[in-house]
């Protein structure tokens, strides 16, 4: 029943991110575009920190072979290359710019449908092995959905979408985690032992997710306090995972 309580109300926070479009606008375009440069360089530490720290020695300690986990983080991370070729599934995480080209409206949402309905399995996946792996790694979701869902939102509003609809389809489709996530506790007793090979591709998504779709977005920044700033803020990102060790 814990197990039930933690991960329903994990994913409805994360689905509830999706909703953030309402404030987006109300802070002015401009300052948006320079705190999420920093959004998003802290979510990109946790998402490493998460996979490095908690969800790989997990993988080590519960499957025991090293060729199993570190076939399993490939196949995570060619999954979800898979998913940002063939899917469509491709966020950006800034509101505007001419070096990205933004799917169009329909594609987005399928792409949110797949992405969140995932997010949800692999937050489910790790509150079967843990309490304390799936927290980390609802965290470590969580930040990641904030600079996306901010992203999708405008990509939604620039496609022709009015206001309410862009944040009812945007928060529709964030609600797949929560299918996602019941569906897999459902299942979880019939699969036990196979839910631990969900952890190495779990984080294999999530070093593909910062290394290939944050990381870039934080190179278009050149100047050296940017920079720092950035670094400092992946660095708390980090540091944040690896303090919630304490509560393994």
């Amino acid at each position: 029943m814990n197990i039930w309580i933690y991960t329903l109300a994990s994913v409805t926070i994360i689905s509830l991110v999706s909703l953030i479009g309402i404030f987006t606008f109300s802070i002015g375009r401009e300052k948006l575009r320079k705190a999420i440069v920093f959004i998003v360089s802290f979510a990109a530490g946790a998402l490493f920190g998460d996979a490095l720290i908690h969800l790989l020695p997990e993988s080590f300690e519960e499957i025991g072979s090293s060729l199993t986990v570190s076939l399993l983080v490939l196949l995570g991370i060619i999954f979800f290359f898979i998913l940002e070729k063939f899917i469509h599934w491709r966020h950006c995480h800034v509101l505007e710019s001419e070096k990205h080209l933004h799917p169009v409206v329909f594609m987005n949402i399928i792409g949110d449908f797949v992405h969140n309905f995932i997010d949800g399995i692999l937050v489910a996946g790790s509150f079967l092995v843990s309490i304390p792996l799936g927290i980390t790694t609802s965290i470590a979701v969580i930040l990641h959905e904030i600079p996306q869902e901010i992203g999708d939102f405008g990509v939604l509003l620039f496609g022709g979408l009015t206001f309410r609809k862009a944040l009812l389809f945007n928060f529709l489709s964030a609600t797949t985690a929560i299918v996602g996530a019941a569906l897999t506790l459902f299942l979880g007793s019939y699969l036990q032992e196979k839910i631990l090979y969900l952890l190495p591709v779990t984080a294999g998504g999530f070093l593909y997710i910062a290394g290939s779709d944050l990381i870039p977005e934080l190179k278009h920044e050149t100047k050296i306090t940017a920079s720092i700033g950035q670094l400092a803020a992946m660095i708390l990102g980090i540091a944040i995972m690896a303090l919630l060790l304490l509560f393994d």
